[in-house]
């Protein structure tokens, strides 16, 4: 299944996506689940079947919200890529590193990313989110995907200048209507094995990133074994499992997106996320 949350006709609800139509399971199960997190949380029972009568929509009168508005943690992965560690310049890691996004600094597919008042220096990431679908405390690799619901195209997008103020990645990574995340979130069982699949990320139609998901240091696997030994995982979190070389910071001279540019994440099999770029008002 492909599962959104969105609006229709400024009402929020969520559901699933079929061809070219949004089924609103929401509205269908409103008494059962307050949200797509929730229904994540159940392991999604009845989903499909209230979605085959549900009211459709056509999906040009949506407008799509971040898929999990409300997670209870984002959990981004930095460095996952050897292309990308090596443009930094960082030192080899034996674990994952980690640094959080807040659930407001999320935006939906179409949506603007918005480039702040206070820096020009916006980039782009684009990235797998991957979707906890039960709590769980000390996973084992062995286990490990059996805790994930879902898969979407995320953009990680930084205020570089903020990001380097100090070591910590934090201010950076959190302003609002940066971290687009969509259109939808897919299951496992449709989107099917990841390491070939290829994650490739357009500036205004030129590639800027392209890598498989084989090519990450430490995989999904690893990255859900090791978020969940500090922190337990919750149903609706999400997981921003890192980006390929080729950022906007790193290039000469360095590339940064722009208002009036269009930014896309694409992943084979699973769809594609894109964004224009506005300025903040005011």
């Amino acid at each position: 299944m492909r599962l959104s949350t969105v609006k229709i006709a400024g009402r929020p609800t969520w559901g699933v996506v079929e061809d070219d139509r949004f089924l609103d399971a929401g509205a269908a199960l409103a008494a059962r689940y307050a949200d797509l997190k929730s229904a994540v949380a159940a392991g999604l029972a009845g989903v499909a079947e209230a979605a085959a009568s549900a009211a459709a929509t056509p999906l040009g009168e949506i407008e799509w919200l971040p898929v999990i508005p409300n997670p209870d943690k984002i959990l981004c992965v930095g460095l996952n890529y050897e292309m990308h560690r090596k443009e930094t310049g960082r030192a080899e890691v034996e674990n994952p590193t980690i640094f959080a996004r807040y659930a407001n600094s999320q935006t939906g597919h179409l949506a603007p990313i918005v480039r702040p008042k206070v820096s020009v220096e916006l980039d782009f990431e684009g990235e797998l989110a991957v979707i906890i679908g039960k709590s769980g405390r000390y996973i084992t690799r062995d286990e490990a995907m059996g805790y994930v619901a879902g898969y979407a195209c995320y953009n990680d997008g930084s205020v570089r200048d903020f990001q380097r103020h100090t070591h910590q990645f934090t201010p950076g990574k959190n302003f609002p209507d940066t971290g687009a995340f969509g259109p939808w979130m897919m299951t496992p069982d449709e989107l099917g094995p990841l390491p070939d699949l290829r994650i490739q990320t357009r500036l205004n139609g030129a590639v800027v990133q392209d890598a498989t998901f084989g090519q990450m240091i430490f995989d999904i696997a690893r990255q859900i074994e090791y978020c969940s030994s500090f922190t337990r995982l919750e149903p609706g979190d999400v997981i921003v499992s890192g980006t390929p070389g080729g950022v906007g910071a790193k290039r000469q001279p360095p590339l940064w997106m722009k208002p009036g540019d269009v930014v896309e994440v694409e992943i084979d099999g699973l769809g594609i996320l894109s964004n224009p770029i506005v300025d903040e008002l005011g």
